[in-house]
């Protein structure tokens, strides 16, 4: 029998040897997604697929409690990961065991895991929590609305923080269930279909689900006393509508716009294709908020977005994002265009739709209604920057350069890459470059100094050519067209997502 005499140092390395060389390849998840215009938005080393939120809401005192469940998987060896999210946890578990948590930042609520998380991993994080959401606030701002009878989240880029923790980023898109407990006699609204409501002991729960993959700035809770109205598309897909009681003087021009859901649904299938989605809707809450959002499914307006009457525009825009937008989501926030550009030719189209004024006669004023020296130029609706990610120039400069694609390819080709670009990447996450090379694939020419002209140069182009031009139509003594019929409409709408 020999006896090996092993040295200390050498020891110490033989049990380094021991431990699977994977184990130092476990770190934590990164706290932000990697969008450089929101660097701590989103979160690293895992990407979700469900979210299943149950939650009890009290509106008198705006205290809310809730269990998240998220199902997931992990891109990484992960030690650690990130949610996004501000109220107060008391509980989280990963794969059923219990986790330590610690907050950092603005609002990261960070998660070790009992043991680490090989890649690949399926997990599922369960969250307890509670807290008023309207007492929280990150980078000074709240997305947090109060209402006389309840409250409402609703906003862009972000929402969620303020009622469930998620990875908060357009790119990590999931399906989701919403169950949500009020007292008798409040609702609460979500995106999809209402799938079941039960009552007990003076509360009253109600189960949506969403069944398609959703990002999180897209999903909405509104609590509250509403009317609520259903109905049909010709295509049988169900609307829901809601209002708020208390709309006062905006009741009627609210109902008059948002009741015609329907109907726009039906005629932007004409250009987009089939609606993407299993439900369709509105609601109109009692906020003081301006704008409107394209919330999946169920589109959020305020009412001042109807102060002057009816505003059916305002609804094709928000309409028109299903499409691209919601089923087709941007890949990072830089490529807000394809949001925004095609939600604003939408109108332009109704516009023609309603015989006051062709997209080609609202290019042309819009043009021409812009000086050279106009800082609107210096916007690119390609890459606007955070600052200007919601500048009207992404939205008129932005349709603008819809309609110097359509002139450039032709009709034919034009509509063809309008209806198919949702098939292309249907219920995904795109970039203007992968729009680009759609619409060079399909036309069959090469787009690239159009796109660099109209989307990234902070310059007025020259004067674009055009098919059906209203070049001689009638003009003002400074040589701008006359003001379309629809324009003030449209405008009225500038401050959809200003909030």
């Amino acid at each position: 029998m020999h006896r090996r005499l092993i040295a200390p140092g050498a020891l110490a390395a033989s049990l380094l040897l021991a431990i699977p060389a994977s184990a130092a390849d476990y770190t934590p998840g990164a706290p932000g997604i990697g969008d450089p215009y929101y660097p701590a938005y989103g979160n690293g080393g895992y990407d979700v697929s469900h979210y299943d939120l149950r939650l009890t809401y009290q509106p008198t005192t705006d205290e809310l409690e809730g269990t998240a469940t998220l199902l997931a998987t992990t891109t990484q060896d992960l030690s650690r990961f990130d949610l996004d999210f501000l109220l107060d946890v008391s509980e989280v578990r990963v794969n059923g065991a219990k986790a330590s948590f610690t907050t950092s930042g603005q609002h990261e609520l960070e998660i070790t895991p009992a043991t680490p998380l090989p890649k690949g991993t399926p997990v599922t994080v369960v969250v307890r929590y509670s807290g008023v959401p309207s007492t929280k606030s990150a980078y000074g701002f709240s997305t947090w609305h109060r209402t006389p009878d309840g409250a409402v989240a609703a906003d862009e880029p972000e929402s969620a923080w303020w009622w469930y923790p998620s990875n908060d980023h357009p790119s990590d898109k999931a399906t989701y269930d919403v169950s949500v407990a009020v007292p008798d006699g409040t609702q609460a609204i979500s995106n999809g279909t209402l799938q079941s409501t039960s009552s007990q002991r003076g509360w009253t729960r109600y189960n949506w689900r969403s069944n398609k993959p959703q990002a999180t700035y897209l999903t909405t809770l509104a609590i509250g006393r509403f009317d609520i109205t259903t109905g049909k598309t010709s295509d049988g897909v169900p609307v829901v509508n809601a209002y708020s009681k208390d709309l006062g003087d905006n009741d009627g021009a609210a109902r008059a716009s948002v009741e015609r859901t329907g109907e726009i649904v039906d005629w932007l299938t004409g250009y987009f294709g089939p609606y993407p989605f299993n439900s369709v809707g509105g609601y109109v809450p009692n906020t003081t908020t301006g704008y409107a959002l394209e919330t999946q499914t169920r589109v959020y307006y305020s009412p001042r977005q109807f102060a002057n009457g009816s505003n059916t525009s305002v609804v094709v825009h928000e309409l028109a994002h299903q499409w691209y937008g919601d089923d087709v989501s941007l890949a990072g926030w830089k490529d807000i265009w394809i949001n925004e550009g095609f939600a604003r030719y939408a109108q332009w189209l109704w516009s023609e739709h309603e015989g006051e004024g062709t997209t080609q006669e609202l290019a042309d004023y819009t043009y021409a209604s812009h000086p050279a020296d106009d800082a609107f130029w210096t916007v690119k609706p390609g890459d606007p920057g955070p600052d200007n990610q919601f500048d009207t120039a992404v939205y008129d400069r932005g349709a603008l350069a819809i309609q110097a694609l359509r002139n450039e390819i032709g009709d034919d080709a034009f509509f063809t890459v309008l209806k198919g670009w949702p098939k292309e990447h249907p219920y995904g996450n795109a970039t203007v470059e992968d729009f680009r090379k759609y619409a060079e694939r399909v036309s069959g020419k090469s787009l690239a100094p159009l796109f660099d002209t109209w989307l990234f140069q902070p310059s007025k182009p020259a004067a674009p050519a055009a098919r059906g031009a209203s070049l001689s139509a009638a003009r003002d003594h400074k040589g701008v067209p006359a003001q379309p019929r629809s324009w003030k409409k449209i405008a009225a709408t500038d401050s959809v997502h200003s909030g």
